[in-house]
């Protein structure tokens, strides 16, 4: 049976971060995930976590300037620094959280910057990543994301994923693959998923194109959620879309053939 985690980053948006922890576990997640929890003290995540009962899937390293247009710092020459840093609190949010599973967003590198050296920056920035984690039993994800929400980013095919992580050569690094992302960028969907599952840890949903719940747009979610199970995918996959609905519980009746537990 496919499980599925709920994105607190883009679920029940009607009431603050900590408020969502619970109303997920109420809605019958059991696992949630976020892009981040840093903007929060470290003890009112984990009692908010703690109260709802849900594991914690998967959050983000530092990635930056957000607000101000930045996606990652993963592969920005002259960041790595800060990149360290990042890793640092992340280790130390996901042990409080038992978090044991890190997205390091590549970013969008700037435009004049040599795509050798961009590429070497990310690949030696994952390599430290994912040593500092393994220590400590984590492992790490990388996530190809689409140039339409976010235009110059470096990191956009599954294909260009894995052969990063061939280079980088550490066994606790892999794939983040989001649907919704995939679509956009490379399509092919079934095919990919076969070809690449053993290295895909983590998975998203949200349908094209308007990043809603499955079963508003284009991808046939019925079919590739069947190539999922059918491919033995034991990992979480995250309900990482903006609900099209009055309510976040109401945009999750696409769920009732998957997980009728939840909703």
């Amino acid at each position: 049976m496919l499980k599925f985690s709920a994105n607190l980053t883009m679920l029940y948006n009607e009431v603050g971060f900590l408020e969502r922890f619970g109303l997920a576990a109420q809605a019958g997640f059991k696992g949630c995930e976020f892009k981040d929890p840093f903007a929060y003290s470290k003890a009112d995540v984990v009692a908010a976590l703690k109260d709802s009962g849900m594991e914690a899937a998967l959050f983000n390293a530092p990635a930056g300037d957000w607000a101000g247009g930045e996606r990652g710092i993963g592969c920005l020459p002259g960041r790595e620094a800060e990149l360290r840093e990042g890793i640092a609190t992340t280790i130390d949010y996901a042990l409080a959280l038992d978090c044991r599973r890190i997205n390091l967003l590549g970013g969008i590198p700037p435009k004049d910057a040599d795509p050798q050296l961009v590429r070497q920056t990310f690949v030696n920035n994952l390599r430290y990543a994912a040593a500092e984690l393994k220590k400590h039993g984590i492992r790490l994800v990388i996530e190809p994301v689409n140039t339409y929400n976010s235009p110059g980013v470096f990191l956009t095919r599954t294909d260009q994923a894995a052969a990063i992580i061939r280079d980088v050569g550490a066994d606790n690094l892999g794939i983040e693959y989001d649907v919704y992302q995939a679509q956009l960028m490379e399509g092919d969907l079934t095919n990919t998923i076969r070809k690449y599952m053993p290295q895909i840890w983590h998975m998203q949903v949200a349908d094209v194109p308007s990043r809603a719940e499955p079963g508003t747009g284009e991808i046939n979610y019925d079919h590739v959620l069947g190539v999922i199970e059918k491919a033995g995918y034991q990992g979480w996959i995250g309900c990482d879309y903006e609900p099209s609905t009055a309510t976040t519980n109401q945009s999750f009746a696409w769920m009732r053939k998957w997980d009728p537990s939840i909703g």
